[in-house]
């Protein structure tokens, strides 16, 4: 089969189209043909050499968390598929490539009314989100604030807390154009952080209590401001870094507000979690996809021979919602 390999650890000009073995196939798994694949910064940290796929390094390096396709074969011990079948959802990596070979648990059929595009750009991004709102224990009624509103995660969790009645949902972005699509998906408060002070305009947003929950994908850059803008007893959790993993941090607002950080990342899960967090989404999340509640925004659609020119372009922070590669 055809997939896209990293070469050498580099720049998007790394990612060239290979023949490669097809993928390993047991009796618990499915094989799918991919119809589209979603990028996510994973996908261009592991171009770098930077975040290799978890577990035994296989034999070609070829990134991609998500995928969406046609069931080719199904598992002897699988029950449930059928060839033929509209699906998606995880995988460790191997997602850039024609086929993908994956365990029947953390497959999901594709709702009718969605496009293979859209469904490509749902797993990652959809998924992480709802499961680090859940780890936040968000309920109806607090604040919240997305960092990032415009990037995969950020809209996937500015429309999951409005869906989930959070209220209300304050988000940031670089631009005002940004902010205004958000705002169109259920953003209640939008801040622009390159003009604005994010942790006064939340405190200003909420009478001076501070926000309930934080998504951050900053990380150290936004530790001290993420400290004033939580309210007492308020939660964050850290899903990316993009902006440092150290910081000298001042602990007294952790401590006297009595606040809780958490950090957690998706790929590296076990099988089991994995499955867990595929399922709650699929029960929670996507039947407000399906109805057309919640929406999958793709920003642009590259063909699978341009997954350099993809990354490269995720890599200017231009994009609003997913790129996705159309296989």
């Amino acid at each position: 089969m055809k997939a896209i390999v990293v070469t050498r650890p580099g720049g998007p000009e790394v990612l060239q189209v290979g023949e490669v073995s097809d993928p390993l196939f047991g009796p618990d798994d499915l094989l799918v043909r991919i119809r589209a694949a979603g990028l996510n910064r994973a996908d261009v940290l592991q171009r770098m050499g930077n975040y290799p796929q978890p577990g035994q390094k296989p034999a070609f390096d070829i990134p991609g968390l998500e995928y969406a396709g046609e069931v080719v074969r199904v598992g002897e011990r699988v029950q449930g598929f059928a060839a033929g079948d509209r699906v998606m959802g995880l995988v460790p990596g191997q997602g850039y490539a024609e086929l993908v070979s994956t365990p029947a648990r953390l497959a999901m059929r594709v709702p009718p009314g969605l496009s293979w595009l859209e469904a490509g750009a749902t797993p990652e991004v959809y998924i992480t989100a709802h499961d680090a709102l859940l780890q936040c224990g968000l309920v109806a009624g607090e604040a919240v604030l997305v960092h990032a509103a415009g990037s995969g995660v950020g809209v996937a969790a500015v429309q999951i807390a409005k869906t989930f009645g959070a209220t209300p949902v304050l988000g940031t972005a670089g631009s005002d154009e940004k902010l205004a699509r958000a705002r169109e998906l259920g953003l209640d408060v939008g801040i622009n952080y390159r003009t604005q002070d994010f942790a006064t305009e939340a405190l200003a947003a909420t009478d001076g209590r501070g926000v309930d929950v934080i998504l951050d994908v900053i990380g150290a850059d936004y530790w001290e401001k993420n400290m004033k803008a939580l309210a007492p007893k308020g939660r964050m959790v850290i899903v990316g870094l993009m902006g440092g993993a150290s910081t000298p941090a001042n602990l007294g607002m952790l401590v006297a507000k009595r606040l809780q950080v958490r950090g957690t990342v998706l790929r590296a899960r076990s099988l089991e979690e994995k499955a867990l967090a595929t399922r709650a989404f699929e029960k929670s999340v996507l039947p407000h996809i399906a109805n057309g509640r919640i929406k999958v925004v793709v920003d642009r659609v590259f063909p699978f021979a341009e997954a350099g020119a993809a990354q490269a372009y995720m890599e200017t922070n231009a994009n609003f919602g997913k790129i996705v590669l159309e296989m």
